[in-house]
């Protein structure tokens, strides 16, 4: 069981989307609750929490929350004449949710920080196997029209960072996104991401009215 003594206190941002640590992430910032909560983190240290939306809306609260996310950093933020807020921010580090507190007026939860054991020495191998598949993928998607990354885009060199990075790059949607967020190793991404890329590279050659097997 999490211990709350050692957790702290953050404001969140529910969201439709999955951040994962490595990854950009662009926000317009409209609701006058996220307007507060972003000018609240312009005076302390630019941090705030990203956790998936399971049921409801972005918009006027009553939804359903993830207990894990990630945290975001504000890399740039301009405050539009009307009191909205564009926002650059990246994914720094995963948290796990330890309690839910009250809105004053945004989303706030007591939370810690949950980083990735070590990696195991059979990772590297597993995730070349991965990111052959991942461009694969990524060269299928672009074929079909989709919106996706190069299929030649490098990796970093820190395997775990690696597993982030891939984690973002695939052409799945944000539940499987979060089960990738929330594995439990490295090596438990890799794994479950190249299962998951199967099933896209799958899905993709039939759309695109491709016979071969991969």
């Amino acid at each position: 069981m999490a211990d709350e003594t050692s957790a702290t206190r953050l404001p969140m941002f529910p969201l439709g989307t999955v951040l994962v640590p490595s990854a950009g992430l662009p926000l317009h910032v409209f609701e006058p609750r996220y307007r507060a909560l972003v000018r609240d983190c312009m005076q302390a240290d630019k941090e705030f929490g990203v956790v998936l939306i399971e049921r409801g809306s972005e918009v006027g609260g009553e939804d359903v929350r993830t207990g894990a996310g990630t945290v975001a950093r504000i890399l740039d933020a301009v405050e539009l004449p009307d009191g909205r807020w564009a926002l650059a921010t990246v994914g720094v580090r995963r948290l796990r949710v330890v309690r839910w507190l009250p809105d004053d007026p945004y989303p706030l939860a007591a939370v810690l920080d949950w980083p990735d054991p070590a990696p195991g020495g059979d990772l590297a191998d597993a995730l070349g196997t991965c990111v052959t598949l991942l461009r694969r993928a990524l060269g299928l998607a672009a074929e079909a029209g989709d919106a996706a990354a190069r299929a030649t885009v490098e990796l970093a060199d820190d395997p775990v960072l690696a597993t982030y990075q891939a984690t973002a790059l695939a052409p799945i949607g944000p539940f499987d996104r979060q089960r990738l967020l929330v594995a439990e190793t490295p090596e438990a991404r890799v794994a479950s991401l190249t299962e998951l890329l199967h099933d896209a590279i799958a899905v993709l050659e039939l759309r695109l009215g491709g016979s071969d097997a991969w």
